[in-house]
């Protein structure tokens, strides 16, 4: 009897053991930990998958209709924000340059005539070239646009005059169409406002300054520029 007990009492110290915690101290741990770099080694050549996942698993794919809008929102909208918006077509454009400030020049007029459009809106006095100074009939574009242009004499060399001087035969403002890659021929003032009306420049097309100025303001790079007899 005295046995069974004893064998009683040993098997419950055996039971209590193998079901009491066990706890193990951070120092004591055999785990040597796993640098980081080493760690995320694989997170950053391949992205993780949960277990069991598809790995095949295929983007997805937005399968409702594109968003479409007025087209005249299209300028305000960046597409690459935007990638997936779709604009209703414009209306048809119109002739852009139905509206456009263009110049004609009569020569046998003396007079430069300012249209926008087909619409005559102002005409000014001119002078033109001189025989043997012709101003060249045909059409160009304005090329050049300068305020306080210098003169260079165009036969005597080293004849110069700064822009700004008030004995510039250019005046304030200079508006050149024609070109043959040395001389040029354009719109400008002049400290000679009787010259005006008559044949008696080089070629250009002389204006009273204030008409000039005011031409100046009205026209851009690309007007264009009729002469004709």
């Amino acid at each position: 009897m005295l046995q069974r007990s004893i064998q009683f009492v040993g098997a419950l110290l055996t039971v209590g053991l193998l079901t009491s915690p066990v706890t193990v101290r951070a120092s004591e741990s055999p785990v040597k930990p796993v640098p980081e770099s080493q760690a995320n080694q694989h997170d950053r050549s391949q992205p993780s998958t949960p277990s069991g996942a598809n790995q095949s698993v295929q983007p997805k794919t937005n399968q409702s209709a594109p968003l479409t809008i007025p087209a005249a929102l299209a300028p305000y909208l960046d597409p690459g924000v935007h990638p997936d918006l779709r604009f209703d077509p414009g209306p048809v454009p119109t002739d852009t340059d139905s509206q456009a400030v263009r110049l004609e020049i009569h020569l046998s007029r003396r007079q430069v005539v300012m249209y926008r459009g087909d619409v005559p809106v102002k005409s000014y006095a001119i002078a033109i070239g001189r025989p043997g100074w012709e101003t060249p009939v045909g059409k160009y574009e304005v090329r050049q646009m300068i305020k306080n242009p210098t003169w260079v004499h165009p036969l005597e060399k080293g004849v110069v005059i700064p822009g700004g001087d008030p004995e510039n035969p250019l005046g304030r403002y200079w508006i050149g169409f024609w070109t043959d890659g040395k001389n040029w021929i354009g719109f400008h003032g002049t400290p000679t406002p009787r010259s005006v009306g008559r044949a008696s420049s080089h070629g250009c097309i002389r204006m009273y300054n204030k008409d000039v100025e005011e031409l100046f303001k009205a026209v851009t790079i690309g007007t264009v520029v009729t002469v004709v007899k």
